[in-house]
């Protein structure tokens, strides 16, 4: 009774998440502090801090993976699989629903959509305080953050953003080990190593197997699962990154056009929860419903073995202080990254005058200083996006 208590309460958490964390993966793992760490007390700042660090690491949706490992932790394989489908059927239900009437019904500019992207850039902004004052509490850590910020902003790619974390990783271990405490408390983990060396062993047999079947075997629903596999797990940097790698998927081989492409995008940034729900969308439009289904499970499904396969290494790995050092180098990186990724995409893309600006400023005031909830300053968001369209227009 105790265990379905614990997966009833994963799920209740997990879907209040999904139906309220606008504002991208940034955003996202505010409002998960703010609720598993802050609220429910699942679990600390450092073992939080942890492993938001391991998912950097690791490719694939990294706020997503975040709250899969936070639901392994409190109900095992279960519990992750829970939360993850709390925290994603929301914007699957909207992507796919979109896709099906996309061909009769054009959201395109629609002024609620440019309203929900003001609103990411004030959450985004409370996301990033929150986090820094935890991972960024001293000068060195406040350099690393920045550097990475300035390198990112300077040379903004994927790769670099992973050679980012490299050096930080590098400059943690040799800044940091003798600092940290080697007496962290331990945490329970449902996952054996053999099984996560087996969920490796998957990943990589899916990998290596899936282009030589789609190849072999004509079957679109193949086709759909190999595309959506290969950019889960390949992809690092979070949602925005993964959008020109299925853009080069999907748009030239004919299977979605250019603009089909294009209105999915702003949908999938005008929804809660993560980005990487695109993929029901394009998935829909490829083959329908199953094919939105085919589509979201192979693109987060490498997420899952991912997570499976490292959570259990996790818990000895902190007790050393060579990796609580390249941990606090890795966090502060974090900060860094994103503080650029809030300037670009999440503020170039929003603020475009100077009403935007100062409806971003009284969003972010309300939550910081206010204290005002996500789901509320949504609805304030989308209301003020009304008003100033109507005064201006």
């Amino acid at each position: 009774m105790g265990k379905n208590k614990s997966l009833i309460e994963i799920l209740a958490t997990s879907l209040k998440l999904g139906l309220t964390s606008f504002g991208g993966p940034i955003a996202h793992l505010g409002y998960f502090k703010d609720e598993y760490v802050d609220k429910k007390k699942w679990l600390d700042d450092k073992m939080y801090a942890d492993i938001i660090a391991l998912c950097q690491f690791l490719p694939g949706p990294a706020s997503s993976q975040v709250g899969i490992a936070i639901g392994m932790l409190r109900g095992g394989l279960l519990g992750g699989i829970i939360s993850w489908f709390g925290f994603t059927v929301p914007s699957i239900i909207v992507l796919i629903a979109f896709a099906l009437l996309y061909q009769s019904f054009s959201l395109g500019d629609a002024t609620w959509i440019s309203s929900l992207k003001i609103v990411a850039v004030a959450v985004v902004a409370h996301a990033i305080i929150g986090m820094g004052k935890n991972l960024t509490p001293d000068r060195p850590r406040i350099a690393i953050a920045l550097a990475g910020a300035s390198v990112m902003l300077l040379f903004p790619s994927a790769f670099i953003q992973i050679g980012i974390i490299i050096v930080a990783a590098i400059l943690g271990y040799f800044m940091f080990s003798k600092q940290t405490e080697t007496k962290v408390n331990p945490f329970r983990v449902t996952v054996t190593k053999t099984q996560g060396v087996i969920s490796l062993s998957i990943l990589a047999v899916l990998l290596i197997g899936l282009p030589i079947v789609s190849q072999v075997v004509t079957n679109e629903y193949i086709t759909i699962f190999d595309i959506f596999f290969r950019v889960g797990a390949i992809v690092f940097g979070g949602g925005h990154v993964v959008l020109p790698l299925l853009e080069q998927e999907v748009v030239p081989n004919g299977l979605v056009t250019s603009g089909e492409f294009l209105a999915g995008y702003g949908m999938a940034q005008a929804v809660p929860g993560p980005l990487f729900t695109f993929a029901s969308y394009l998935g829909t439009m490829m083959a329908g419903v199953a094919g939105g289904i085919v589509a979201t499970i192979a693109m987060f499904l490498p997420s899952f073995l991912l997570v499976i396969g490292a959570l259990p290494f996790l818990n000895e790995l902190r007790n050393r202080s060579s990796f609580q050092g390249i941990l606090t180098g890795v966090n502060a990186a974090v900060v860094g990254i994103l503080l650029a990724a809030f300037y670009d995409p999440v503020f170039t893309s929003s603020v475009e005058n100077g009403a935007h600006f100062a409806m971003a400023a009284i969003l972010f005031a309300l939550m910081y200083f206010w204290k005002k909830p996500a789901w509320m300053i949504v609805i304030i968001g989308v209301l003020l996006g009304e008003i100033i369209a109507f005064v201006f227009v």
